[in-house]
C-alpha cells in the first residue's frame, strides 16, 4: 500500500496534524503554519516599533520637521482663546528647545535653556496651554504639581520625583526623557513664607526651591523609578536635566499688590509722570517683573534659572463667551457631544450663554468656573433625557436661571 503524503510547514517542518492551520502558497506546494505566522507577526511588530522610534528621534533632531513658532501658535489658537503674549513666548521657547536638541556636540556655542515661568489668575488657561502643547510635541511631556513636594527627609515627595513622571511618559527610555519638557504647576505654592530668608526649616517652601535649582540649571540627578520618597536600598535611575525644558505656572494670588507697590500708583494729588499715567490698574499682571516674584517669595537663584517671564490676562466677558463655544474642546461642544450619543440635539440660547458668563465673572473663577455652572444647569437634563423620547433640547435663559436657583447660586446679578 502506498505511503500517505504528509503536508508539512516549509519553514519549521511542523506536520499539519500538529498545527492549527497550514496556509498554502500561491506558487508551488509551499505551506506555512499558524505558529510561524504568529512569530513573523511579532517580529514585524518589533521592527515597525523600532522604525517608528527612529522616525521620532529624527523628528526631534531634524529642524526641517519641527513645527515653527507660528505653526505652534496657530495650533494653540484652536484650543486656547486669547493670551497672545503667552502663546508667543511658549511657541518660541518650545521651538528653541528643539534647536538645542538638534545642536551638534562639537559646536563651540552652547545654547542655554530658556526655562519659562507663567503668571496668571486661576481659570485663565495655564494648564490648558501646557496640555495643548503636549498634543503637538513629539518629545516626552509631563505635567507635575509642586504642592506635594517637600524638602528631602520630610513627609511628602522628593524633588527628584518630578522626573519620574517624565520617565514614565518616555517609557523609561532615559535618552528620550533627557530631551523632554516638564510643566511644573502651582509653582507659587512653594514660595517662602516671608520676604526674608528663613532661619528655621521651611520644608515645603524655600527648601523645595533650593532643591529645584539643580534640576532647572542642569545636572545628573538620581530619580526613583516609582516616585515618592527615596530610600538607600532603592534602585535609582540617573537622569541628566541639561536638555530638559522646564515651564512653570502659578496663580501668585495677591502679587498685584506687590506690583502696585513697585509702580507706586497710589499717589495723592496730580502727577505729571507720563509713564504712570499709562498704567492700567485693572490688570497689573502685564507689568510683572522678576523683582515682584522675589517680593512674593521666590528666591533670586530660582528666578535667575527661569529667565523668560510672561503673564496671562484675565478673561473678559467676550473672551469667556468664546471659551464656551469656539475652541475644539469648548464646553458647549462637549455637552452637545454627550447628548448626541443619546441621539438628542442640544442647543443653547444666546441669552443663556450670557447668563453663564455673568455668573462666572461674578464668582471670579475664570474659564474654570464655566464648567461648574454649566454642570449645575445640565444635571437634571442629563439625568432624565436618556430615558425619555426627547430628540431636541434647548437651554433657555429661564431654564438656566431656575436650575441655578435650585443649586443655591446667588442670583444677585439677575435683573
Amino acid at each position: 500500500m502506498a505511503k500517505k503524503n504528509i503536508i508539512k510547514c516549509s519553514f519549521c517542518g511542523r506536520p499539519s496534524d500538529m498545527s492549527e492551520v497550514l496556509v498554502p502558497s500561491a506558487i508551488g506546494e509551499t505551506y506555512i503554519c499558524a505558529e510561524c505566522i504568529d512569530q513573523i507577526h511579532e517580529m514585524l511588530g518589533e521592527y515597525r516599533n523600532e522604525t517608528k522610534e527612529a522616525t521620532k528621534a529624527k523628528y526631534a533632531t531634524d529642524l526641517n520637521c519641527v513645527p515653527k513658532p507660528r505653526e505652534i501658535n496657530d495650533f494653540l489658537n484652536q484650543y486656547v482663546i486669547g493670551q497672545d503674549t503667552a502663546k508667543k513666548y511658549l511657541s518660541v521657547a518650545v521651538y528653541n528647545h528643539y534647536k538645542r536638541i538638534a545642536q551638534k556636540n562639537d559646536d563651540d556655542v552652547d545654547i542655554e535653556k530658556s526655562n519659562i515661568i507663567i503668571v496668571g489668575r486661576t481659570g485663565t488657561g495655564k494648564t490648558l496651554l501646557a496640555k495643548t502643547i503636549a498634543q503637538l510635541l513629539d518629545v516626552p511631556f509631563t505635567i507635575v504639581d509642586a504642592t506635594v513636594l517637600t524638602e528631602a527627609g520630610y513627609v511628602g515627595e522628593d524633588i527628584e520625583s518630578l522626573l519620574t513622571r517624565l520617565l514614565q511618559a518616555a517609557d523609561y527610555n532615559v535618552e528620550k526623557a533627557e530631551r523632554g519638557i516638564v510643566f511644573i504647576d502651582e509653582i507659587d505654592k512653594i514660595a517662602r513664607k516671608g520676604d526674608n530668608p528663613s532661619i528655621t526649616r521651611d520644608v515645603s517652601g524655600e527648601g523645595v526651591q533650593q532643591g529645584l535649582l539643580k534640576l532647572l540649571e542642569g545636572s545628573v540627578v538620581n530619580v526613583p523609578p516609582q516616585g515618592g520618597r527615596k530610600h538607600p536600598e532603592q534602585k535609582m535611575i540617573p537622569v541628566n536635566t541639561k536638555n530638559i525644558l522646564f515651564i512653570c505656572g502659578g496663580a501668585f494670588d495677591g502679587i498685584e499688590r506687590k506690583i502696585a507697590q513697585r509702580l507706586n500708583t497710589h499717589v495723592v494729588g496730580f502727577t505729571t509722570d507720563a509713564s504712570k499715567q499709562r498704567i492700567k490698574q485693572e490688570n497689573y499682571l502685564q507689568y510683572i517683573a522678576p523683582q515682584d516674584l522675589k517680593s512674593y517669595g521666590l528666591i533670586p537663584e530660582i528666578i535667575g534659572r527661569l529667565p523668560i517671564l510672561t503673564h496671562l490676562n484675565p478673561l473678559d466677558r467676550n473672551a469667556l463667551l468664546k471659551v464656551l463655544t469656539e475652541p475644539k474642546n469648548a464646553i458647549v461642544r462637549q455637552y452637545q457631544k454627550l447628548f448626541a450619543m443619546d441621539n438628542v440635539k442640544l442647543t443653547f440660547a444666546q441669552d443663556a450663554l450670557e447668563l453663564i458668563v455673568d455668573k462666572a465673572i461674578e464668582f471670579k473663577l475664570g474659564a474654570r468656573g464655566l464648567r461648574s455652572i454649566v454642570e449645575s444647569i445640565m444635571i437634571d437634563a442629563m439625568y432624565d433625557i436618556p430615558t425619555s423620547d426627547i430628540t431636541h433640547f434647548e437651554v433657555t435663559r429661564q431654564y438656566a436661571l431656575e436650575k441655578l436657583q435650585l443649586a443655591n447660586f446667588d442670583i444677585s446679578i439677575i435683573k
